[in-house]
């Protein structure tokens, strides 16, 4: 395939999104050329993630539309731009890719690339930043594309180096481990690289779609005490207990999920995960942790509704609340460390994903939000 590749004007599929709230449409659009540190990847599969319909839907600074998301792609490397002829990449390896980070910042220069200062920048607008020409439609127009470096959502994509980890195993294991570059990572990192608790710990996990059940995985292979699980689709609760929660909980059930807790662990929880971005639930966290205990905001609180932090109960009781964007890790560090975990049998996450074609991406999109499905990704 590489051999017949244009250098440049190179057509393509993507599922190109018009404007704020419009469908993913599968339609032919044509790549810019490869720039310095920038590589060529034929995309075999790309996660769907929450991220790219909170994209979709124009709620977070983007830049310009048409655009291209996806940000959970792995694939084969086709081209290698210049500059990375010392990469240790070659035309033919594997790769999984990531979030991109500025390499640059104090937390970058400590490994922690998900606390990068700029990382919503570089991750949201794209790595060309405002000029962006990664992308345009067979009429010529402009598509915002290098959405976390990749723009994953097409046969053949642009990647900045940042976002490549290479990936030693077969081309069919990525159909299960693309998500690692984004939904994965946070989850398991959330426990292993920021909250790192010790097996006396107890955790509850506000929310077990993909995210919660890595974060579930890692704490137990720390061995954690009591894993709560905490969500409102029964399937989901099955799954978490097949995948070693120590209790589930329904919030439907309960007069409220405060006290639930406490019926478990009266003295609270010494740590919460929360995905759901869900503000109740976030309240709620603040409440069930225990004295010294914290909270790690994964998901996205909606914007319109307020926090009610108890700022004397904090105080008295040396509570925390931690936003978290990427497990704060090194992806180039941990999406290995994490592969390592699943080949030790530790990080069971084959079972987590269904694979759809892009054509049945809406389809994709209704059983993530049913619980129907976990994970969905997109088999290109």
């Amino acid at each position: 395939m590489a051999e017949s590749l244009p250098e440049t004007n190179i057509p393509t599929k993507a599922l190109v999104v018009e404007k704020p709230g419009a469908p993913f449409v599968l339609q032919d659009v044509i790549l810019d050329e490869v720039r310095p540190n920038e590589l060529l990847v034929e995309i075999k599969y790309a996660g769907l993630c929450h991220t790219d319909l909170v994209a979709q839907a124009g709620l977070m600074p983007f830049g310009s539309y048409p655009a291209v998301l996806g940000h959970e792609g792995a694939g084969i490397v086709r081209r290698l731009g210049p500059g990375l002829e010392n990469s240790g990449l070659e035309i033919g390896d594997r790769v999984l890719l990531g979030y991109s980070s500025c390499l640059d910042c104090s937390a970058c220069k400590a490994g922690r690339k998900g606390g990068c200062e700029s990382i919503a920048m570089i991750n949201f607008i794209g790595t060309r930043g405002a000029d962006d020409t990664s992308i345009r439609l067979a009429s010529g127009e402009p598509v915002r594309g290098m959405f976390f470096g990749q723009s994953s959502f097409k046969q053949l994509a642009i990647v900045d180096f940042r976002s490549v980890v290479k990936y030693d195993g077969a081309v069919e294991d990525l159909a299960f481990l693309a998500p690692l570059g984004c939904g994965y990572l946070t989850g398991a990192a959330t426990v292993l690289n920021v909250l790192r608790p010790k097996p006396t710990h107890s955790l509850a996990i506000f929310g077990v779609g993909a995210v919660g059940l890595c974060a579930l995985m890692a704490a137990k292979s720390e061995n954690l005490r009591e894993v709560l699980a905490i969500d409102i689709v029964e399937s989901k609760l099955e799954k978490a207990k097949s995948l070693g929660a120590t209790r589930t909980i329904d919030p439907r059930k309960h007069e409220n999920v405060v006290m639930a807790i406490h019926e478990i662990l009266p003295q609270g929880v010494d740590y919460i995960i929360d995905t759901t971005g869900l503000t109740s639930m976030l309240n709620d966290g603040i409440k069930a942790l225990a004295h010294g205990g914290t909270l790690a905001i994964v998901g996205t609180p909606r914007p319109q509704e307020e926090l009610s932090v108890g700022a004397l109960d904090m105080l008295i009781h040396c509570k925390t609340i931690v936003g978290v964007a990427g497990g704060f890790c090194n992806p180039q560090e941990y999406i290995p460390r994490l592969i390592k975990m699943f080949r030790a049998g530790h990080f069971p996450i084959e079972g987590l994903s269904t694979v759809y074609p892009p054509s049945k991406i809406q389809d994709a999109i209704q059983d993530m939000k049913s619980g129907k499905v976990i994970k969905p990704v997109l088999a290109w």
